[in-house]
């Protein structure tokens, strides 16, 4: 396969580029939904994506830009690490959110702790509180068990606000890989609102970090060993370490101790969720997972919860004094998001699993030492009954809340009047796809559980929804749906192709049904015929509109269907398409970069990304809030009369002949050529002296392998013009 995909690549320099340049329009503000939405999407069109392809990413260097090829380093390098900044800044520098010192689980255990306690691990002074030291106990303890260490003045915290500036309000210091201080953001810019949907899409990048980097072992020289059950960090008959066996947590140290305090941000974070924004329609409190029924009382989480904030005391993080709700609505996407992280949690901390050596490995993180075993082996519920618990009770609520039985569909907003839910009319098919994706993982989880007739026809009902109700006869689907008026008519939008594609990709991997195959299959080609601009690399972000606008979350979205597309879909093209496009747009919006893709300074690595010391306008390594690219195609109008909107291709699908139609509006040599995905002319339609005028072409289409194909238009001395034609 990596062979095949070298050699795709080619097409990268086999259409005309153009000199139309992404411009970015916003940075003031970092939403933090969006932003985790697009992490974990980047994260698994990362290495899993390029691994999937046939890749060996050790023959990657970051510091060698492109090599051995584009794809494998846009993949290997950018994706993943572009990724982890995003995670970094939220999590551990920027302290956008409620410090780890006063999170739930630290809480607790500082309560249990005698008074002689305070100043044990701060330097021996009391200070009035043992929060400080309990924190620094914890970490301590995971250094030990990583051989790790921790950063200088990180910010760890458990619940992320739901957007802020990321302007950093002071110079960037040069020990900043190690010393995190210098990279805190203004907490006077910072919305301090919960979201459930930023804490969600955080909690599912914590989650795709930490199990990636708790998966295996390392010795003390930082040498990696796999788990194969009978080896482990701990004592024989222990959950406890073993200081004497060489054998530590993480596929390296700095994986290790990174990945414990990711796990340990996410429990607190769940464990908080429950205990405290549980919503009653009327006051917050807890919810218990054990014993909750929608049938006895809703509880939920409510879209967005203010955050007063008081002194922690001195040299301590403040600390939340009052939660208010500001938004009661039950909002889908926030629903969904959450349960993504939750779901993948249980996976990672299920005693049952086996699978695999990561799995292994696993079993010794979650068996009381670093952190508590499950209930079924202690009698106390620990992680994996917490992940487990926390999903049922988002899955019943969003049944309870937003699912419309009648209609076969969920709905985007769901409000809690007297005690009954009050479901809204409306979704949206970002919505639709993005919940149908999350279904398949809870089946994945709750498969032969008294639930997994529920989660079946729920999944079942919004695919055949989806198709039926979203999908235009004329072509593409909807951006919504209104029940009792019908489809939402405004320009589709390629954000809602592509959410409709990666919920029916996945929808079919599940269920083996070729309708959602089917359906899948035409929003990636209405997605590919509409809105891709080969020429640019680019996409439109709206139907016939040309001047395309991106965020963080549209292109998340986009590129997490090209992705399924190749994997599930078996579109090859869409390796290459994906890779031009994050070259195109991603590597634009990315404001600055440092150590780990090659940067150490005036843009070593070449590709036009700041070194984070050297951002001019002190920005964070997170991407740009919105950025805009004109797609009109300029500079051959002078030889064929209206660019590209001056050559007609027809029919396009097409499975026998196509005609060509273009205009020249002087005497000129004319070459017509047909070129595959792996750069390779197929045949030359067309090559002589054209007359001034209107003129057509034929190209017989019959005999070709399905899939696309570019009719290429050159002129000597005044350029080309590339369009796309797929053949069935």
């Amino acid at each position: 396969m990596k062979t095949i995909l070298s050699i795709l690549l080619s097409v990268l320099f086999a259409v005309n580029m153009t000199t139309a340049q992404v411009v970015i329009t916003s940075t003031q503000t970092f939403d933090t939904k969006g932003q985790m939405l697009l992490a974990n999407e980047i994260n698994e069109s990362g290495e899993p994506f390029a691994e999937a392809l046939g890749y060996n990413l050790d023959d990657l260097d970051p510091m060698v830009l492109n090599q051995p090829d584009s794809i494998s380093y846009t993949m290997g390098i950018e994706n993943y690490e572009y990724s982890r900044y995003q995670l970094g800044t939220v999590i551990s520098r920027s302290g956008i959110g409620l410090h780890m010192m006063w999170a739930p689980v630290i809480m607790q255990k500082a309560a249990m702790e005698p008074d002689s306690f305070d100043g044990m691990y701060t330097g021996g002074t009391p200070n009035g509180f043992k929060n400080d030291d309990e924190l620094m106990k914890t970490i301590m303890h995971f250094a030990m068990l990583s051989g790790g260490m921790a950063p200088m003045n990180p910010w760890p915290q458990f619940a992320e606000f739901q957007s802020g500036d990321p302007h950093l309000p002071q110079a960037v210091a040069d020990d900043f890989r190690s010393n995190f201080e210098s990279l805190r953001w203004d907490r006077n810019l910072m919305d301090k609102t919960l979201n459930l949907g930023a804490m969600g899409q955080t909690l599912m990048k914590q989650y795709l970090w930490a199990q990636d980097m708790l998966g295996s072992y390392h010795d003390s020289l930082d040498n990696g060993i796999d788990p194969d059950g009978t080896n482990s960090p701990d004592s024989v008959g222990s959950p406890n370490f073993d200081p004497y066996n060489n054998i530590f947590y993480g596929g390296d140290g700095t994986d290790g101790f990174i990945g414990q305090v990711l796990t340990a941000e996410a429990i607190n974070k769940t464990k908080f969720l429950i205990g405290n924004l549980a919503y009653n329609g009327d006051s917050l409190g807890s919810v218990d997972p054990m014993t909750y029924d929608p049938a006895n009382g809703i509880l939920y989480f409510p879209h967005q919860i203010a955050v007063t904030e008081m002194p922690g005391g001195t040299m301590m993080p403040p600390k939340a004094d009052s939660f208010t709700v500001t938004d009661a609505s039950s909002d889908l996407f926030d629903q969904l998001s959450y349960l993504w992280g939750t779901l993948n949690f249980k996976n990672m901390s299920d005693p049952n699993n086996s699978s695999d050596p990561a799995h292994l490995a696993y079993h010794t993180v979650f068996d009381g030492n670093p952190f508590p075993a499950p209930m079924a082996q202690t009698g106390v519920p620990g992680p994996f009954d917490l992940m487990m618990g926390t999903s049922k009770i988002l899955f019943m609520n969003l049944m309870a809340m937003h699912f419309n039985g009648a209609e076969g569909t969920f709905v985007n907003t769901s409000e809690l009047i007297n005690g009954a839910a009050q479901p809204g009319t409306e979704i949206g098919a970002m919505n639709a796809g993005y919940i149908t994706m999350v279904l398949i993982k809870m089946h994945e989880e709750f498969a032969s559980t008294p639930m997994e007739p529920m989660i079946l026809n729920a999944v079942n009902a919004q695919s055949n929804f989806i198709i039926h109700m979203l999908k235009d006869a004329n072509g593409g689907f909807y951006n919504g749906y209104t029940i009792g008026q019908g489809p939402d008519n405004t320009p589709k939008t390629a954000v809602s192709q592509a959410a409709v594609a990666r919920g029916l990709y996945a929808a079919y991997n599940m269920t083996g049904n070729n309708d959602f195959l089917d359906a899948a299959n035409e929003a990636y080609n209405f997605l590919i015929n509409n809105y891709y601009v080969s020429q640019l690399m680019a996409f439109r972000t709206e139907l016939g509109n040309d001047m395309a606008t991106y965020t963080p979350l549209n292109f998340a979205v986009i590129t997490g269907a090209l992705r399924e597309a190749v994997l599930v879909g078996g579109h090859s093209e869409g390796a290459i398409i994906y890779t031009r496009f994050f070259k195109k747009v991603a590597n634009a919006m990315q404001l600055a970069e440092f150590d780990p893709t090659g940067e150490t300074g005036n843009d070593s690595d070449g590709d036009g990304i700041p070194f984070l010391p050297q951002q001019p306008d002190g920005l964070a390594p997170v991407f740009a809030a919105e950025a805009q690219l004109d797609l009109t195609i300029t500079g051959i109008e002078d030889v064929i009369e209206g660019a590209s909107n001056g050559v007609s291709i027809y029919p396009n699908p097409a499975t026998d002949n196509v005609t060509i139609n273009f205009t020249v509006s002087q005497p000129s040599d004319v070459t017509i050529e047909a070129i595959d995905f792996t750069g390779r002319t197929v045949t030359t339609i067309l090559k002589r002296q054209m007359a001034k005028g209107n003129h057509n072409s034929t190209w017989n289409t019959g005999l070709l392998p399905n899939g696309i194909y570019f009719v290429r238009i050159s002129i000597p001395g005044s350029g080309m013009i590339s369009k796309k034609v797929v053949v069935l």
